[in-house]
């Protein structure tokens, strides 16, 4: 991790409350040179508040200006604001230095210190005071070098996360091509079965082959649709080779005894004049179910689920819900990854979420084309 440009609030807060605190303890006990003690104290938060993008400097800086206070105001022993200012500067060393060179600025300010104990201090000092001062220096570096830690860790497992997603978003777009081809496949054997047939009817039933004909118009039309959300060249993963006839809503039964067989409890609610749908609406409404209902089977808390399947003129309906344990129930999964990429090629809506304990998923998918 580098270290940034641009300052935040921050980085101007914390500064600002311990200038706050510094100014009301030295005004409130007015120890003997408190007006310097307040100017110095001011200009180290001043100091402080670039040590995220120059902490080298700006964290080290500041414990100069403090030390000379024994010089001018207070003596070190009298105001504790001065630790704030070190336990902040000691930290921002330890936190956004990628490096070892904290430590150099740490023992900086360590002689510095010696100096003013033997110089401007008329007390006797002892290995007790060599204690005390790094019992005030360790801390606050530890605690900067494990934050650091942390921050690369979180980040580092961000962006493995958002490989995973962007992979789960390929493999999805790869298996709707594969459903898509074998739509467009069947499209196309159709119309050629349909073509022959109506060459041999233009001569002895010309009505029957223009009827014919406008059928073949009509599947033409429907596989230019379907090819244009053909999103990725057609891939053979997991020997899924595509052989068999892509599944649709008509499939519902054998899909909800496959899970019922698995333990789930399905309450079903499928519409039984479904319309004649898009080979592409079909094959996807099928998905979102499966995908919907395995999620109930791996995260619900009872092992149940609700599924209704409509369908009107304008649109198929799909909702699902189960009880949510809490656990993946939250629609993070990336399973809903391939479900919002299937809607979205679709040009559908779909929403999900806990809702009253229970998880819900509603997609909606047009049967017209976008």
């Amino acid at each position: 991790m580098q270290a940034v440009s641009r300052l935040n609030r921050l980085d101007v807060l914390v500064p600002a409350g311990i200038a706050v605190v510094g100014v009301v303890e030295l005004v409130t006990l007015r120890f003997e040179g408190w007006g310097w003690g307040v100017l110095l104290e001011l200009v180290a938060c001043a100091l402080l508040v670039g040590r995220r993008v120059h902490p080298l400097i700006f964290a080290t800086a500041p414990e100069m200006v403090l030390l000379l206070m024994p010089y001018f105001g207070p003596q070190l022993d009298e105001p504790s604001t001065p630790i704030l200012v070190l336990a902040v500067a000691i930290y921002s060393l330890g936190r956004w230095l990628h490096d070892n060179r904290g430590l150099g600025g740490i023992a900086v300010i360590l002689l510095m210190v010696l100096i003013v104990y033997l110089g401007a201090d008329a007390r006797e000092h002892d290995l007790s005071d060599v204690v005390f001062v790094l019992a005030l220096v360790t801390p606050p570096y530890v605690l900067g070098r494990l934050t650091r830690r942390l921050a690369i860790q979180k980040e580092l497992l961000e962006e493995r996360q958002e490989l995973v997603r962007r992979e789960a978003v390929r493999q999805e777009r790869d298996r709707i091509a594969r459903d898509m081809h074998d739509v467009i496949a069947h499209s196309i054997s159709a119309m050629v079965v349909q073509t022959a047939a109506a060459q041999d009817l233009v001569r002895t039933d010309p009505d029957r082959a223009e009827a014919v004909l406008a059928d073949v118009a009509d599947t033409g039309r429907q596989a230019i649709a379907e090819t244009g959300r053909l999103l990725h060249v057609l891939r053979d993963d997991l020997d899924e080779l595509g052989l068999e006839p892509a599944p649709g809503l008509a499939d519902l039964p054998g899909l909800v005894a496959a899970f019922r067989a698995s333990g789930l409890d399905i309450d079903v609610e499928v519409a039984e004049d479904l319309p004649s749908l898009p080979a592409g609406v079909d094959v996807s409404a099928y998905r979102i179910v499966q995908e919907a209902l395995t999620n109930a089977l791996r995260y619900g808390s009872d092992r149940t689920a609700r599924l209704r399947v409509v369908a009107t003129s304008a649109e198929v309906s799909i909702e699902a819900s189960n009880p949510s344990s809490g656990t993946g129930g939250s629609g993070a999964g990336l399973g809903l990854v391939g479900v919002s990429e299937r809607v979205a090629l679709l040009g559908g809506r779909l929403t999900h979420g806990v809702r009253d304990g229970r998880f819900e998923l509603h997609a909606r998918l047009p049967l017209v084309t976008p």
